[in-house]
């Protein structure tokens, strides 16, 4: 999950997985995600909202997500460049989860001295769900990450090598992730007055232009997939 303010970051390497491809590494944007089974992510706590869920809807961020596996990152980063008329930008991120009683608790950190901490709620089911999370900046994020794991524990890891592009309201991520190996994220930032049926429908017509089939689809979070040990392929 990628807040639209931050720039660019520097490009590293991770050892033992697929680095992503080089046609496409370049500057940042500033920005503002078919039947019969759908992968569309979302976050909500409670199926029947109560009047305090529907006040926090109206206050946290939402978007619609997917994720899928990609088989060729540069044909797919040649379609997302085009489409966003942009080099991309490439990101570093650690992220970090911990042990929550409700929704995911994880800090994410770009490796530069600035980093998140994002609590959201995303049941891994299939079918479309808003998505709401909220997010807190932080400039340390290695003695936050002792704090946290001090008091909750860590569930898990994930280390990955981000390329992101920005077309219209969507974030399309590329992600090559280490232990995994290449994925897409496309994540659609919602606007207040939209449903998540028209969040859903913006999704679906990018995997289209993008090549993504429902075959490649995939449910749950990176650290999910390498605790269930996936293995990159």
């Amino acid at each position: 999950m990628w807040l639209p303010r931050h720039t660019a970051l520097l490009c590293g390497q991770f050892g033992g997985f697929s680095r992503l491809p080089p046609c496409v590494v370049g500057r940042s944007q500033t920005a503002a995600a078919p039947p019969p089974r759908r992968f569309f992510a979302a976050k909500s706590s409670v199926d029947t909202p109560t009047d305090s869920d529907t006040e926090n809807s109206r206050n946290m961020p939402s978007n619609v997500e997917i994720k899928a596996k990609v088989s060729d990152p540069t044909q797919f980063a040649k379609k997302a460049a085009k489409l966003s008329q942009s080099e991309g930008t490439i990101i570093r991120q650690h992220d970090t989860f911990f042990n929550c009683s409700q929704g995911r608790l994880k800090l994410r950190d770009f490796m530069n001295e600035s980093g998140q901490l994002i609590f959201y709620e995303r049941p891994d089911t299939d079918g479309p769900k808003l998505s709401r999370y909220s997010i807190s900046p932080t400039s340390d994020p290695p003695s936050l990450r002792t704090v946290l794991s001090d008091a909750l524990g860590v569930k898990g890891e994930v280390r990955k090598e981000r390329l992101l592009f920005l077309i219209g309201q969507t974030r399309v991520h590329l992600d090559a992730v280490e232990g995994l190996g290449n994925y897409m994220e496309l994540e659609v930032v919602m606007r207040p007055e939209q449903t998540v049926e028209d969040g859903q429908q913006v999704a679906e017509g990018l995997m289209e232009k993008l090549g993504v089939s429902q075959e490649s689809l995939v449910t749950g979070a990176y650290v999910d997939l390498l605790l269930k040990g996936h293995k990159e392929t």
